[in-house]
């Protein structure tokens, strides 16, 4: 059985490690703004689809190095519903990271409608406050 004094420390402990795994948000310098360069919003293109990323106001820095007004791309890939602002942007077939500090990539999609989406994350894949992300853009593949 655990004691009051047991107890405090169990607590204590907790929020210890609750406060040293919190991540506080990373400012966005003001006016930074990501964009695609190619392909456009409405095009119709063929497989594989080269995806080039733009970046205005910030620098790139791949995700680990911590560096001031630095982040790394996130392309979402027919997502409907944008992942958690103050949590690190998920990796799976959707939410695909770059944190290589790539600005561009290939992507082999099935033909039909598709929509693109660039979130900007920081050395921890968590979106700056304000998040920089573009517009969803929307695309045919023949």
């Amino acid at each position: 059985m655990i004691n009051r004094t047991q107890r405090f420390f169990v607590g204590s402990a907790l929020a210890a490690v609750m406060v040293a795994g919190a991540h506080a948000a990373t400012p966005a310098p003001e006016g930074a703004a990501v964009y695609f360069v190619t392909p456009t919003d409405g095009q119709t293109v063929s497989s594989p689809v080269t995806v080039r990323f733009g970046l205005e106001g910030l620098g790139v820095a791949p995700a680990g190095v911590e560096r001031e007004a630095t982040g790394h791309h996130h392309l979402l890939v027919d997502v409907d519903e944008l992942p958690a602002m103050d949590q690190p942007v998920p990796s799976d077939k959707h939410h695909i990271h770059f944190g290589g500090g790539q600005t561009q990539t290939t992507l082999e999609l099935a033909p039909g409608e598709h929509t693109l989406q660039l979130l900007v994350g920081d050395h921890q894949h968590v979106p700056h406050e304000p998040p920089i992300m573009s517009d969803k853009i929307t695309i045919m593949v023949e």
